[in-house]
């Protein structure tokens, strides 16, 4: 299941354009505000498909009857360019658990290269939620390696895939590696991959733009 916001103008098309920008995108505060801003309303978006129960609330002059989630999910990031999301996830999924997972490219030329996965700091994931956030879904290389690198900890219940941009490659691709629970929700849908595996027009590199140029 893919659902992309794009397919219908709201609030998210707008700072969409705004982290395309060349000339926004000079104001990296900006750019990891708007990041943070559609990882939130997708947060919002992505409750509305939740499991909720009946919770008694004692207020100063009675008992409410108000629905509450079910189960908290888990709020997986790619570092580092996924924290900017993660952060809008959190605000919106404000008693969730985190897991931080660090996955990079390994060029052996410019067109080719190995999605290495160093790094992963995770509460228990077996038969819960995860919400796994990335900026840019590219290639969905680096997407399907996370995903493996995750399963050797536990089976989800369900899996929510969150980026702002990605493209027909990587959604085919994800499709193809992840059991039939998963969902992907993006931004929008850019339809060219350079052989570089940068998408067209896209926005360039999210983790340079939100956290400076790496060396």
């Amino acid at each position: 299941m893919v659902y992309n916001f794009s397919e219908k103008s709201s609030i998210i098309t707008t700072y969409l354009a705004e982290i395309r920008d060349v000339s926004i995108q000079k104001d990296a505060m900006r750019f990891r505000f708007n990041m943070e801003r559609i990882a939130e309303i997708m947060g919002y978006e992505l409750s509305k498909n939740m499991k909720y129960v009946s919770k008694e609330v004692t207020t100063p002059l009675g008992v409410a009857v108000e629905q509450v989630l079910e189960e908290q999910p888990v709020l997986i990031t790619i570092l580092r360019a996924g924290l900017a999301m993660h952060q809008g996830l959190v605000r919106t999924f404000d008693r969730a658990e985190s897991a931080f997972v660090s996955a990079y490219r390994k060029h052996t030329t410019p067109e080719d290269f190995e999605i290495y996965v160093e790094y992963l700091a995770a509460p228990s994931l077996d038969n819960r939620i995860w919400v796994i956030s990335d900026p840019m879904l590219a290639s969905g290389n680096s997407m399907v390696a996370v995903l493996n690198a995750l399963k050797s900890q536990g089976n989800p219940k369900r899996i929510v895939i969150a980026s702002a941009i990605a493209t027909p490659e990587a959604i085919r691709l994800v499709q193809q590696h992840s059991p039939s629970n998963t969902e992907i929700w993006v931004g929008s849908i850019d339809k060219e991959l350079t052989a570089q595996s940068y998408i067209v027009p896209g926005l360039g590199d999210a983790g340079d733009l939100a956290f400076g140029v790496k060396v």
